[in-house]
């Protein structure tokens, strides 16, 4: 039977956690951007965005002719593995409506080298909504992506991200209750807006995997159980 878990967070003033910030200056024909939140458009959908109670953040550097380079770090809290993921990328605007993008993103584990990995992902932008798909290549493993952002949608002015896992294990996983597993997806919808000077950001995920089964879940939600997780946070600037 899933197990229903509803996490509500309130990070004001005195945390980071879940700041989701950027500072932006022009610099000639390039922008630099530092943020508290992933800022690339497909970058963003795939990168580990940091968990409470950590200090989470990342540059990003673009052209005027849409290439750009970035580095992001989903967690700097001491005692917990850092992750480092460095990505390159190419973003071009066809018209009004239509775009794509492409890239490749690094993903370094300086205290678990082994476990370094490369991503490669791709998408469109098709009228203000970017719709992408990743590859990934882990050691002893392969990951699909698919993911959308859909953009602010009326009445309520949420914006709404969408993703989807497939994972494929090399080895299958043993089973804590017995058994094995080499196959197992995952999902998650996103919904997010500023209120009142207030970050809101309202999240459902949720696993092809149930009750002792969880024991061999390793992807992108933060819990295998089918989860609700509301967040509330103020920045700083």
């Amino acid at each position: 039977m899933l197990k229903h878990l509803l996490v509500l967070t309130c990070a004001l003033l005195a945390s980071s956690s879940a700041l989701a910030q950027v500072m932006a200056r022009d610099l000639g024909d390039f922008e630099l951007k530092l943020a508290t939140s992933p800022t690339r458009s497909m970058a963003q959908g795939l990168v580990t965005p940091g968990s409470s109670g950590s200090f989470h953040g990342g540059l990003d550097l673009s052209h005027e002719s849409g290439w750009y380079i970035g580095n992001w770090t989903s967690n700097l809290d001491p005692g917990k593995p850092t992750e480092i993921d460095s990505y390159a990328g190419f973003k071009r605007p066809l018209n009004n409506r239509l775009g794509y993008e492409m890239g490749l993103i690094r993903y370094s584990r300086p205290e678990q080298p082994a476990n370094d990995a490369a991503e490669l992902y791709g998408g469109l932008s098709i009228f203000g909504s970017r719709l992408g798909a990743a590859l990934s290549s882990d050691p002893g493993r392969n990951d699909t992506t698919l993911f959308a952002d859909l953009g602010v949608n009326p009445p309520f002015g949420f914006d709404v991200t969408l993703k989807y896992g497939n994972h494929r294990l090399d080895n299958p996983a043993s089973l804590s209750g017995g058994g094995y597993v080499s196959v197992f997806n995952d999902w998650s919808v996103n919904l997010s807006r500023p209120w009142l000077g207030i970050d809101l950001n309202l999240s459902y995920s949720g696993t092809s995997l149930t009750g002792s089964d969880c024991s061999a879940y390793s992807g992108h939600n933060s819990y295998c159980d089918t989860t609700f997780m509301l967040k509330a946070s103020r920045p700083f600037f």
